[in-house]
């Protein structure tokens, strides 16, 4: 996969300004938002060869940006922008199934090592699964977090590290950490309300 057009998505105008004149200088094709949801949205309708992302943005999350790409888009590679405050969520957004993250402040060269890198290695793998495929996992953490109090805190905490010890596809790690209901119950009907607990309680709080 060559890197030919590129979206960048992040709140901060002088990040964005910064990114375009490095890719334009580099032959690459930049359309840039401050929003997360107009991004989202151009990053479903649109034939970019890559999506930038910020994770921490007022709108919406980066986990959320990066769940629903992948969702239409399997192959589509998505690199995390982050700040040092949130390294962190950028080493478990790659365990989801992100490309690559790049933080804040960056040298042109490494910007643009980075998103060629990440194009390069999206070129020669194959797209993730984005079907649930461990029904029966699933369902054992959902109803662990309803009546396991600290598992439920640690999966707030440490995110993908705390399911380390279940069998899961990235798709299905970012589904239970996101709190994406409408995705689990089209794979596995309606849940209970014991089943939805944690989930209903990720709605909110996309970011992390």
């Amino acid at each position: 996969m060559g890197l030919h057009a590129v979206l960048v998505i992040d709140d901060e105008r002088v990040v964005l300004d910064s990114i375009r004149r490095v890719l334009e200088a580099e032959g690459i094709a930049v359309e840039t938002t401050a929003s997360a949801r107009e991004g989202l949205a151009w990053a479903l309708a649109r034939p970019y060869d890559l999506v930038l992302s910020d994770i921490r943005m007022p709108e919406i999350g980066g986990m959320r940006v990066l769940r629903d790409i992948k969702r239409a888009k399997p192959a589509m590679p998505v690199v995390i922008l982050t700040g040092y405050a949130t390294v962190g969520s950028a080493v478990q957004a790659m365990k989801l199934g992100a490309a690559d993250y790049l933080e804040k402040p960056f040298t042109p060269d490494l910007l643009v090592a980075t998103l060629s890198r990440a194009a390069e290695e999206a070129g020669r793998a194959e797209p993730e699964d984005q079907s649930l495929v461990h029904r029966d996992e699933v369902v054992r953490i959902l109803e662990r977090t309803a009546i396991d109090p600290a598992f439920a805190a640690n999966l707030l905490e440490r995110g993908a590290d705390a399911l380390e010890g279940y069998i899961l596809t990235a798709a299905e790690r970012l589904a239970i950490l996101t709190g994406d209901v409408p995705w689990i119950e089209a794979h596995l009907g309606p849940l209970t309300p014991a089943q939805r607990r944690w989930l209903d309680g990720r709605l909110g709080a996309e970011i992390w």
